[in-house]
């Protein structure tokens, strides 16, 4: 099993102990990701997020996976992309670590990620990619007792460019490659 593996497929039906919900910061829902784990987790979900209160940017909150195979659902806003002069960044990496702190906190040790801020909040794909991979690969290396993180794009064409960036900055060889082809 590969620690960290770039996949296509549908985050709701993942069997990853954790998922991660790209939400906004009500938590209560929207589009994209957000209202597709919302509508699979069933009418709990929105129960436990009104409880929480919220989310500030780059930081995670903690659900229940409710109906999902998910044990857990770790909930993360990410920045929304303003030409990448106002901390996007910095907040687009604090995302994913916050998520990955909340799950090592709680002795989860899979963790599915969908491609955060890319949607709706304009995000560009290559660009995201690098920081969220920089993140999960930095936290992966000082944190061995987390045995998988995988990225679970929706379309092949993302998961192309998550595969390409990894093996553009993280590869050292070709073994460590991940296939640009490969499908899911």
């Amino acid at each position: 099993m590969k620690r960290f593996d770039v996949i296509v497929g549908d985050i709701t039906q993942s069997d990853a102990q954790a998922i991660v919900n790209a939400a906004n910061e009500t938590l209560l829902g929207g589009g994209g990701v957000d209202g597709a784990i919302h509508r699979a987790a069933g009418p709990e979900l929105l129960e436990e997020c009104r409880a929480i209160g919220g989310c500030p940017t780059g930081e995670a909150r903690l659900t229940t996976g409710c109906r999902l195979r998910a044990k857990y659902i770790i909930h993360t806003v990410g920045p929304v992309w303003h030409g990448g002069q106002q901390g996007e960044p910095a907040l687009l990496a604090s995302a994913y670590r916050s998520c990955l702190e909340l799950a090592a906190a709680h002795g989860i040790t899979t963790v599915d990620f969908p491609s955060i801020s890319t949607g709706v909040f304009g995000y560009p794909v290559m660009q995201a990619a690098t920081v969220a991979e920089r993140a999960i690969l930095a936290f992966l290396e000082d944190h061995p007792e987390m045995h998988q993180v995988r990225m679970v794009c929706h379309r092949e064409e993302t998961a192309r460019i998550y595969r390409q960036m990894y093996n553009f900055w993280f590869a050292a060889t070709k073994a460590d490659r991940l296939d640009v082809e490969h499908k899911g």
